[in-house]
């Protein structure tokens, strides 16, 4: 007898063959057996007539590791289960809970605050530890952590913005070495962000050399988006050629209107590499808006120190005037890690009125959520530069905007369309659930966005193919062996929906609408979602651990 007995559904198995007719029979967690099962027998029987079963959906590129240590995560990520995703892969954009050094938690800690739930116990200091942690108070989804390269440099010198000593590399050396060991998939860099924007390419390539030991990936948010989109994806392509390890340009794009005829440029350098024996990927935000620390929009020199120095530049006159020349005049160039350099000026390059508050800490500047820093800055009369500095000032540098320009705008989708379409490109949310303030719609309905709008409306890609994008793709990437398949002896995360009716309702304005179609999920074997409803207080995920999931 078996526990679980999927029957009549259409199998997809993630390997965008064509869908079958079948049965599928779980038992003690894992895919017992796949096909005509006859008379076989379970505890529960579930009739999938005239519905798809796909493996679980994987999220290549999440930030719920600030959110999966507290105990009510359940409840606060339930929006991913929700949407059939049953493995989150954390740790990505240079940020990852640990490792963390005494001296330096705090800065980690202020630096991290959009991340974070509250009450985040920060009861660790060590990559094993962290993930000990999350082993014993249990996950709701399966998690696939990654170690970040901001996380091993605030470790080491915290927000210095200088290059690093010959001593401070090994260290740096050393304690990815311990965090693989510990368990950790990778290393993530996040380029764009301190302290990842002081690092040259020399330091990133030398600390990505750890992971061929191990046979490791390497994720980077790249430096910039815009004018320095072409050198920035070479330098993540030559990570990997150097090294001869698995490089993955996370959340490929271009960003702002003027940039996105770079988009299959960017596609070739990826396509030439792969042709030299590179093995590079790619993943996408199925939106054409980003979401990211209010921070992310002021030049290098400025972020020397940490959010404290940057706050201490805000309120004297003098030096604040100058970050707003910098915004309002500066061009991004190659290099960009210099003291002068500044590698993607966010603001420039798509305008305040594409910037929206989406969440701040204090209830003064709550109604602002929302809302773009144009609009709050032409309702007050004031200069849109000066509505941001004041509100990071006030919020101590704790807030989180929705970044509006990347590859598309609304009703001009031709660039997204054209990553999403490629075979390299991985499906992900880059969504950030915290508890608090007004979340990006990806968090409620990337993967059934894929599914609806650009499966069965635009006919982007098959629904098959599609399904490979979210399950065995970024399996493969990660170096998952019995995930994002459907298949005897996988682990049996399954998602049941509808083909005809599985789409995202969300918009910008209002993201929090729950997905069409839908209608069960499995992790390791236990229904988490039935008909909509999830199940918060389930702790059916897995930690796992690159040695043993591999």
């Amino acid at each position: 007898m078996f526990d679980l007995l999927i029957r009549g559904g259409r199998v997809i198995d993630g390997s965008a063959n064509p869908w079958v007719h079948g049965d599928i029979a779980i038992t003690d967690g894992r895919i017992a057996a796949v096909g005509h099962l006859g008379d076989a027998e379970a505890a529960r029987v579930v009739d999938a007539t005239a519905r798809a079963v796909t493996p679980g959906f994987i999220d290549i590129h999440s930030h719920s590791d600030f959110v999966l240590p507290i105990e009510e995560h359940g409840s606060i990520l339930a929006p991913f289960l929700a949407q059939g995703i049953t493995t989150l892969v954390t740790g990505n954009c240079g940020y990852s809970p640990a490792p963390v050094s005494a001296a330096t938690l705090p800065d980690l800690q202020t630096y991290t605050a959009f991340l974070r739930a509250r009450d985040l116990p920060d009861a660790w200091r060590s990559f094993g530890e962290f993930l000990d942690h999350l082993d014993a108070a249990g996950t709701a989804l399966n998690v696939v952590p990654m170690v970040a390269h901001g996380a091993l440099r605030i470790a080491e010198v915290g927000f210095a913005g200088r290059p690093l000593t010959d001593a401070e590399r090994q260290s740096m050396r050393d304690r990815l070495r311990l965090a693989l060991a510990d368990g950790a998939f990778g290393l993530s860099s996040g380029l764009l962000y301190a302290p990842g924007i002081f690092a040259d390419p020399d330091e990133i390539e030398d600390l990505a050399s750890v992971l061929r030991e191990a046979d490791g990936i390497y994720t980077s948010h790249i430096r910039g988006s815009s004018e320095t989109l072409i050198p920035a994806t070479r330098e993540v392509i030559r990570v990997g050629e150097v090294n001869g390890i698995r490089t993955q340009h996370s959340h490929i794009e271009a960003f702002g209107r003027r940039h996105w005829p770079r988009i299959e440029q960017v596609i070739q350098l990826h396509e030439d590499a792969r042709a030299r024996g590179v093995d590079t990927g790619f993943d996408v935000i199925p939106y054409i808006a980003a979401n990211t620390t209010l921070l992310a929009i002021f030049p290098r020199w400025s972020l020397d120190g940490g959010v404290p120095a940057l706050l201490a530049r805000l309120r004297d006159p003098a030096t604040r005037r100058r970050i707003q020349r910098s915004i309002d005049e500066d061009l991004p160039g190659w290099p960009c890690w210099t003291d002068s350099g500044w590698p993607h000026n966010l603001v420039e390059a798509t305008g305040w009125h594409n910037v929206a508050l989406m969440w701040v800490e204090s209830e003064r500047n709550k109604p602002l959520e929302g809302r773009t820093l144009q609009e709050i800055a032409d309702e007050q009369g004031r200069d849109p530069f000066d509505v941001a500095a004041d509100i990071v000032l006030e919020e101590q540098g704790h807030a989180m905007a929705l970044y509006y320009g990347v590859s598309g705008e609304p009703g001009e989708e031709a660039g997204l369309e054209r990553l999403i379409a490629h075979p390299l490109a991985a499906i992900e949310t880059d969504a950030i659930l915290t508890g608090h303030g007004t979340p990006h719609p990806a968090a409620f309905g990337a993967f059934p966005r894929v599914l609806g709008h650009f499966v069965r409306e635009r006919r982007v890609l098959s629904l098959e193919e599609a399904v490979r994008r979210m399950t065995s793709l970024p399996a493969q990437r990660m170096g998952l062996r019995d995930r994002g398949v459907i298949r005897e002896g996988a682990a049996a995360d399954l998602v049941i929906l509808d083909p005809v009716t599985v789409d995202d309702r969300t918009s910008y304005r209002d993201p929090t609408a729950s997905p069409a179609g839908i209608e069960m999920v499995i992790v390791n074997g236990a229904v988490v979602v039935e008909a909509g409803q999830v199940d918060t207080t389930m702790r059916a995920g897995q930690v796992l651990r690159r040695r043993a999931a591999a």
